[in-house]
C-alpha cells in the first residue's frame, strides 16, 4: 500500500465531474487528520487504511458520492448526522452531491479521529451471527417473487440470513413509496442471482 497511492488517482479522474472535487476534499481531509493513513482499492472503491485495518472508503456514483466509516455503528459522532439514505458503513454521510453537503472540516476530522481510536483501541466490525431461523416473508414480497421465476428460484435456494437481509431491507422501509421501490430492486437484484449486499462483497 502506498500513502497516495496512483489508482485512487485513476478512479478520481474516472468519476463525474461533479464528484472530483469532493473526492479530493474528503482525500486530503483523511490525510490531513491521520497523517500515518496508506490508500488503497477494496471492493473497486478508494480506501484509507490505518494499522493494517480499513478506517473508511469514499465512493462516487453517477448522480452521488458518499463517505463511509469501517466502524461505523460503533461512532457516536455519527449518531446525530442525518442522512436521507439508509446509513452503512459504506454510506455513513448518505448522499453527497457538493463539497457543502459534508460536514464541518472539524468535524469530519473529529469523525476520522474517532475512527482511529476505535482502531487502536481494537474494535472490530460488528458482525450478526448467521441466522439460522426462518424469517417470514410478507405477502406483498411474496406475491412479487411469484411474477418472477427466477427471482423466486434464487430467494427460495439461499440461505435463511441471505433471505432475511432482503426482508429486512423491505420491512424497515419507512413509507410504501419507499417499500415499493426497494422491492422492485430486490426482484431485479435476484433475477440476476445477486444478494442483497452484492456491492460490498469480494469478488
Amino acid at each position: 500500500m502506498e500513502k497516495y497511492n496512483t489508482k485512487v488517482d485513476e478512479y478520481i479522474e474516472k468519476s463525474q465531474d461533479f464528484a472530483k472535487p469532493i473526492l479530493n476534499y474528503i482525500r486530503e481531509t483523511v490525510h490531513e487528520a491521520c497523517p500515518h493513513t496508506e490508500e488503497a482499492i477494496k471492493w473497486k472503491f478508494p480506501t484509507f487504511m490505518y494499522q493494517n485495518k480499513i478506517l473508511c472508503s469514499m465512493v462516487s456514483f453517477k448522480q452521488y458520492c458518499s463517505l463511509g466509516f469501517w466502524l461505523h455503528d460503533s461512532m457516536k459522532t455519527l449518531k446525530n448526522i442525518e442522512t436521507d439514505v439508509e446509513k452503512t458503513n459504506m454510506f455513513s454521510l448518505g448522499k453527497i452531491t457538493k463539497v457543502e453537503d459534508l460536514p464541518a472540516k472539524s468535524l469530519l476530522k473529529e469523525m476520522i479521529l474517532e475512527a482511529m481510536e476505535l482502531t487502536d483501541m481494537g474494535v472490530t466490525l460488528k458482525k450478526a451471527p448467521p441466522s439460522k431461523t426462518e424469517t417470514e416473508v410478507p405477502d406483498y414480497f411474496q406475491a412479487a417473487l411469484k411474477q418472477n421465476k427466477k427471482a423466486l428460484e434464487v430467494f427460495t435456494q439461499g440461505s435463511p440470513s441471505f433471505r432475511k437481509e432482503y426482508i429486512n431491507w423491505l420491512t424497515e422501509a419507512k413509507t410504501e413509496a419507499t417499500r415499493n421501490k426497494r422491492m422492485e430492486q430486490a426482484i431485479e437484484w435476484l433475477s440476476e442471482g445477486k444478494a442483497r449486499n452484492w456491492k460490498y462483497m469480494k469478488k
